[in-house]
């Protein structure tokens, strides 16, 4: 697959189809500055047909409510989502129609839908239309025409992809789709065929490289909307971390059956060591061909028996009882793979690939997701994995669980009240429940079950059944609020139910001004970062015992902020393993830095488990990184009671046994010195000079204390500012105006933040500006550096001290700046 050349097209594409969308809006007089009236007869001198004028009353009013760059936006990728996936169908000869619709046999540019135009057959072709177009030799408009019909005839076999447009949509239909410079031409030339054959990662890459520009602009906004969400988070996770995280959560419950049905490498039918244990699981991935399934660490005995108990429970799990969900499913990229690891686990059990992909569709899979353009891209994706193994899944009677998280439609009418009964609480509740759910997603905790969900559901189906019998007036009222909450019972079902697998690659930024109050209250350990919230979310949507495997930025692992959270963790879940990725796992990203780490926990604290961790920190590409996970090197193995041995439990796998040992009988650097912070001058344009650019008798040298300082009646001090990485001396280019203890700086601060009552909030631990002490960078890219300044400097936020008895002090220093200590840091 040639990303560049799918990037290319998509970047482009998405600039070209918006022009072309807002030529056809400026024909007819629609523009970012003005509008028509409604009911214009004419535009330009032109004479508008009925539907024109229906079509243009639409538009007129979309944009009113929407925007015009909303509009034009929305418009343009409509058409582009349904390029798409009619030439992904087109190639890989899914197309009900059984027609080329872009190309020819030889996938030439030479539409077969068009040449073919008097025999093709579908719902609301109009053939005298088509006949009409030949005679007046309008190849433009006949091809439009061809196509826009397809895409609506379409929605038979896919409704949730191809819903019927005959509004304003079509009024925007783009011309010159013939041309060889054409969105479509070059949808053809620019990307290679094989391209679309290759699973259907295409189409989630196509949307990412499609919304690339939008993010940018996004991503320089100080405050974001939840329109803006979508664009700042969807990433497609790459192909073999999406394997990682599917084989090592749904693919080890399928694992754990089989090891209790008697499959085992060495013919045995009981475990007695842990050694045979790991031989059976690589036997049984290797079999099946998960190449990216890692077996469990030696465990202890004891651990074993444990395990077993809850391996017992996975075994007696039929295929049809497995529940996965993705609670952030972008273009569905995780699911896709999901089902063919379930075709897997269904075919074991002895079903036909037919009734396996409609089980699969119906039973097992489960996915929310907040933007409507990603939804359809999920669906499409899992819809065509479907048709690959079952021709005849394409109908509007299949079932499936993927849900758009959507606002209510409207409000819960009081005359609505009568027909609910008991459930006027419930549906009460979902209405302001979901009030801002395209902003809070999945991250939305309800107080209900699934049960009373059920029971409202049916009440509703029975209602709409019973309401053939009554007036105009309450058949009227029971079908509106049947499209009011079925909708919502639907998501809100997602929510509460809970899961044996739940895999997700969450969004990775702060909360919305909106979200933080609702995170703070839900979420207090996790408050900081939408990905690590989700950490949380998934643990709640995660059966006792199953599986939650993620993707997320590392921070969570080890940043004192996350404290609480990793505590939270170790105490519910175990680690079963974890892919240690670093920087640069996502190489489609520019050039942002995201730290991440790919992990598989187990629902449940398994005192003593020994985890495996693959540590790819080091390797500078996705591609260095797959190939040195697939090797026997970089496996560390530890256990999470080492963690807490740690101060702050962080996730350090790595730390060797006598790391911990220290850890456990050694003292904390605190005990024999004490770090400060120093002043913050918060004008360093006025209050910091360079040596050299002052009078050296105005500068003060030498002093042991601020008092000695004060009575010099000097103005400016050596200062201590950090700096770049410089071990063990250094970095001394600054000096402060610190005349007469500050007394400029202080009134300047009380000046600039006069809810101060008093400096020392930036004018810190000043008893010990002058002193002798120890000091590091606040910022570092690379390792740590300490130096040594000898009395006489100040010290600052950004180069801070270290302080303690003169006797220990060069001891401690070197200690600071030795390997050891740089291993510890």
């Amino acid at each position: 697959m040639n990303k560049n050349a799918i990037k290319n097209y998509a970047v482009w594409a998405r600039t070209e189809l918006m022009k072309q969308v807002a030529q056809k809006a400026y024909e007819y007089d629609v523009t970012e500055s003005s509008l028509p009236g409604y009911n214009t007869d004419n535009v330009n001198g032109r004479l508008l047909t009925g539907d024109e004028k229906k079509q243009l009353n639409e538009l007129i009013t979309e944009v009113k409510k929407n925007g015009y760059e909303h509009v034009i936006e929305e418009v343009a990728y409509t058409w582009f989502n349904r390029f798409i996936a009619l030439r992904y169908m087109e190639v890989n000869n899914y197309l009900p129609q059984r027609i080329r619709v872009f190309t020819n046999d030889n996938n030439e540019f030479k539409p077969d839908l068009l040449t073919d135009a008097i025999h093709v057959e579908l719902d609301g072709l109009d053939k005298q239309k088509v006949f009409d177009y030949i005679e007046e030799n309008k190849q433009e408009e006949l091809y439009k025409y061809l196509l826009l019909t397809l895409c609506n005839d379409m929605n038979q076999y896919l409704p949730d992809m191809f819903t019927s447009i005959k509004d304003y949509k079509t009024l925007l239909f783009p011309d010159n789709l013939l041309k060889e410079d054409s969105v479509l031409a070059k949808l053809i030339t620019d990307i290679d065929e094989d391209s679309w054959t290759d699973q259907v990662q295409i189409i989630g890459w196509l949307y990412q490289y499609y919304n690339s520009e939008l993010k940018d602009i996004v991503m320089k906004k100080k405050n974001y909307t939840k329109d803006d969400i979508p664009a700042a988070t969807q990433l497609f996770t790459p192909d073999w971390i999406v394997r990682y995280m599917v084989e090592n959560s749904l693919g080890r419950l399928y694992i754990n059956k089989r090891k209790h049905e008697g499959i085992f490498a060495d013919g045995k039918n009981a475990y007695q060591t842990s050694e045979e244990r790991t031989a059976n699981e690589k036997f049984i991935s290797n079999e099946i061909g998960w190449k990216y399934y890692l077996p469990e660490a030696k465990q202890h005995q004891e651990v074993i028996k444990e395990l077993e108990t809850i391996e017992l429970e996975h075994a007696k799990l039929k295929p049809e009882d497995i529940k996965v969900i993705d609670p952030c499913m972008g273009s569905g990229h995780i699911l896709v793979y999901a089902f063919d690891v379930l075709m897997d686990i269904y075919r074991d059990a002895g079903y036909s690939d037919r009734d396996a992909a409609k089980s699969i569709l119906e039973n097992n899979l489960y996915g929310l997701e907040i933007d409507e353009r990603a939804y359809h891209l999920a669906y499409f994706a899992l819809m065509m994995k479907a048709r690959f193994y079952n021709r005849r899944i394409l109908n509007k009677d299949t079932k499936f669980n993927l849900v758009e998280i959507r606002e209510p439609s409207s409000a819960l009418k009081p005359e609505f009240e009568q027909y609910l009964g008991i459930s006027t609480d419930l549906a009460h509740y979902l209405v302001n429940v979901f009030q801002d759910a395209k902003e809070f997603g999945s991250i939305l905790n309800l107080d209900c079950t699934v049960e009373q969900l059920d029971n409202l559901k049916n009440h509703l189906d029975e209602l709409k059944e019973e309401s053939i019998n009554e007036d105009l007036v309450a058949q009227s009222e029971i079908s509106e609020l049947n499209d009011l909450l079925k909708p919502l019972i639907k998501q809100a079902k997602l929510l509460v139910q809970k899961y044996d697998v739940v895999i997700t690659n969450p969004p990775y930024m702060p909360p919305s001004p909106r979200q933080k109050s609702y995170v703070q209250k839900n979420y207090p350990d996790s408050k900081s970062d939408l990905f690590a919230v989700f950490i949380e979310k998934c643990h709640l949507l995660t059966k006792k015992n199953a599986y939650q495997a993620m993707i997320t930025m590392h921070s969570w692992m080890f940043l004192s902020s996350f404290e609480k959270l990793r505590n939270k963790l170790l105490i519910n879940n175990t680690i079963i393993n974890m892919a240690h990725l670093g920087a640069r796992a996502f190489e489609d990203i520019g050039g942002e830095v995201v730290q991440t780490t790919a992990f598989v926990f187990d629902n449940a604290n398994i005192k003593n488990y020994q985890s495996n961790f693959k540590r790819l920190v080091a390797y500078s590409s996705q591609d260095a990184k797959e190939e040195e996970y697939l090797k026997d090197a970089n496996l560390y193995t530890s256990s999470a009671t080492n963690f807490s041995k740690i101060p702050g439990s962080p996730i350090a796998y790595w730390a060797s046994e006598q790391t911990i040992k220290n850890f456990i009988s050694g003292k904390n650097l605190s005990y024999y010195a004490s770090p400060k912070q120093g002043i913050s001058t918060t004008d360093n344009n006025r209050f910091v000079r360079l040596w050299n650019e002052v009078d050296i008798t105005k500068i003060g040298f030498n002093y042991h204390d601020c008092n000695e300082a004060s009575i010099s009646n000097k103005k400016w001090f050596p200062l201590n500012k950090g700096g770049e990485y410089c071990k063990w001396y250094g970095n001394r280019y600054y000096l402060v105006n610190y005349k007469k203890d500050g007394a400029e700086i202080k009134q300047n601060v009380l000046k600039k933040y006069p809810y101060l009552k008093t400096p020392d909030f930036v004018v810190k631990n000043s008893m010990l500006y002058f002193h002798e002490c120890i000091s590091w960078s606040k910022v570092s890219s690379g390792n740590i550096a300490f130096r040594y300044f000898e009395s006489g400097y100040i010290f600052s936020d950004a180069g801070m001290g270290l302080f303690s008895k003169k006797d220990s002090l060069n001891y401690i220093f070197g200690l600071l700046n030795s390997n050891v200590a740089i291993y510890i840091y």
